[in-house]
């Protein structure tokens, strides 16, 4: 448009026109009925990267992405403006050099004093990042309900795990003794067996739920990330049947990780067999470690800083795209009720997140799925050869044990083990009865204690009151849960309950062992100023 001198007559519809082409922040320009642009202003050459001469006669479809051509979107629009007046939409659009925007579109259908259909105005505004704005709000309240339907998860699992796990603890604990009375009856026998199963899957599903919710007490180590995988490969192998091609890849010199090794081997396996489960006719799955240096938004939870990328990957049939964000939902499954609890997955995302790190799953249906656990580099190197734990035949037997425990039938189970590895046993059913005990004068060579007890002191302030009068008593803790466990753990050897007698020997070996190399130096005597303690 020609410049207007000052002073000069300027029309309502010149004066208009110089109104709408110095608006930037608006693409508005007109369209012919047919949808062809006619004018154009300097918002529009702006947003869209258009010059005039290069856009005016061309139709308005060329705004848009070429599914929504497609679909038949530009002359939807145009006829529904036409139809009712006006058409309103929030869609993606094309700007010249191809790339996206999230626009906010209006058009409104222009006739004459006849009624006439003689044009559109369209005007369109550039919305993407109140669009990033809105979704990034969206996603930070999706984050934090589902923290919070976590957390409550975790606090139902908590308090119920303990006297779950102590419930567990009496029935594998009973059965061993029933095994023996029934002998040789074959139909008792199986009944044994049936109870045995159930009991262990009582205590995985519990296992499982505490590590997702992030209330597993976890023994971390620094562990070789190359060597655990080669020797979890035959496990893995039997597990998956020959069906299944397993293979691994792990680069050379891959960080080492400080993690607890059972929790990481269980998590490889849930997710192999989640694998397997979605070939039943077959395939390859595959496991590949690497490292890798993450910024602040490469992966969920905003990690940064070194990693070992763990992918286990398969040929199977993917994940439905609406289903992917639930895969880590506890007990979500798309299998059979009898082929699966919905808490693998679940136990995956928990102990990579209780680990420090992450897990994402990227799947496609007929491509195939890949979960990859980030775990952060541990600080120091790991062990060069794995120390050897005692057995249970190693157990230095014949003392006396003293055994803290608030449950009598748990006592009873436990007291029953320990007399079965060799040991005395003198049982009491809290901390002040252990201080008594202990100021009594016996010679005991153990004490072994739960960690959740009723009273003014727990299992853990029982074992401090004790290690620093009696720093030669070997120490023992048990728990089905309990946070506290994780304050203590650098302190005390911790038994996770419900523990087979194997477990309880091994255990014991270990602790007593320990507490001998450590020497009796500082033996002091029992009792005096710290029973305000009680």
């Amino acid at each position: 448009m020609a410049d207007v001198k000052p002073g000069s007559y300027v029309s309502d519809t010149a004066r208009l026109q110089l109104f709408i082409d110095a608006v930037t922040d608006y693409a508005i320009y007109m369209l012919s009925p047919e949808g062809l642009v006619a004018s154009w202003n300097s918002g529009a050459q702006r947003i869209k990267g258009y010059a005039a001469h290069e856009i005016i006669g061309q139709h308005v479809s060329r705004f848009y992405t070429e599914s929504a051509q497609a679909a038949g979107e530009p002359a939807r629009a145009l006829r529904a403006a036409a139809q009712t007046g006006k058409h309103e939409a929030e869609a993606w659009r094309v700007r010249k050099d191809g790339s996206r925007f999230w626009a906010s579109v209006v058009i409104d259908a222009i006739r004459d004093d006849q009624g006439t259909l003689v044009g559109f105005v369209k005007i369109t505004r550039d919305i993407s990042e109140r669009r990033e704005a809105q979704l990034a709000l969206q996603r930070a309240q999706e984050k934090l309900s589902y923290a919070q339907k976590m957390d409550a998860l975790g606090q139902l699992t908590g308090g119920v795990a303990h006297d779950f796990n102590n419930l567990l603890m009496i029935i594998s604990g009973h059965l061993r003794i029933i095994k023996k009375l029934i002998k040789d009856d074959q139909r008792g026998l199986q009944a044994i067996d049936a109870i045995d199963t159930a009991t262990r899957r009582g205590e995985t599903l519990t296992r499982q739920l505490l590590t997702f919710s992030r209330r597993q007490h976890l023994s971390p180590a620094v562990i070789d990330v190359s060597q655990r995988i080669d020797a979890l490969r035959n496990v893995l192998s039997n597990s998956l049947g020959r069906a299944i091609q397993l293979t691994t890849s792990i680069d050379t010199g891959v960080w080492p990780v400080e993690v607890d090794s059972s929790e990481f081997e269980l998590a490889l396996v849930n997710i192999a067999v989640n694998s397997r489960d979605a070939m039943p006719d077959g395939g390859a799955i595959s496991i590949a470690a690497k490292n890798v240096q993450l910024k602040a938004g490469d992966v969920a939870g905003d990690l940064a800083g070194d990693f070992v990328a763990l992918t286990v990957g398969d040929t199977g049939s993917g994940i439905d795209p609406e289903i992917l964000p639930k895969v880590f939902d506890p007990f979500f499954t798309t299998k059979r009720i009898d082929k699966g609890t919905g808490l693998g997955l679940s136990q995956v995302y928990g102990f990579a997140h209780q680990s420090g790190g992450t897990v994402s799953v990227d799947s496609e249906l007929g491509q195939g799925t890949r979960v990859t656990i980030y775990l952060p580099r541990a600080k120091t190197a790991a062990p060069a050869v794995r120390p050897n734990e005692p057995s249970a035949q190693e157990v230095p037997a014949g003392g006396l044990v003293l055994l803290v425990e608030d449950n009598p039938v748990v006592a009873d189970v436990s007291a029953t083990m320990l007399g079965e590895l060799g040991f005395g046993v003198e049982t009491v059913g809290d901390a002040s009865a252990a201080l008594r005990a202990l100021e009594a004068g016996k010679k005991f060579e153990l004490m072994f204690s739960d960690i959740v007890m009723a009273g003014q002191m727990d299992g853990i302030a029982l074992a401090r009151v004790v290690r620093q009068r009696r720093p030669d008593l070997p120490i023992l803790l048990a728990t089905g849960y309990s946070q506290a466990a994780d304050s203590a753990q650098n302190e005390f050897s911790i038994l996770r309950k419900p523990y087979q007698i194997t477990q309880l020997g091994r255990a014991i070996a270990t602790v007593i062992a320990q507490t001998r190399a450590q020497g009796t130096g500082n033996r002091k005597p029992f009792g005096g100023s710290d029973k305000h303690l009680i």
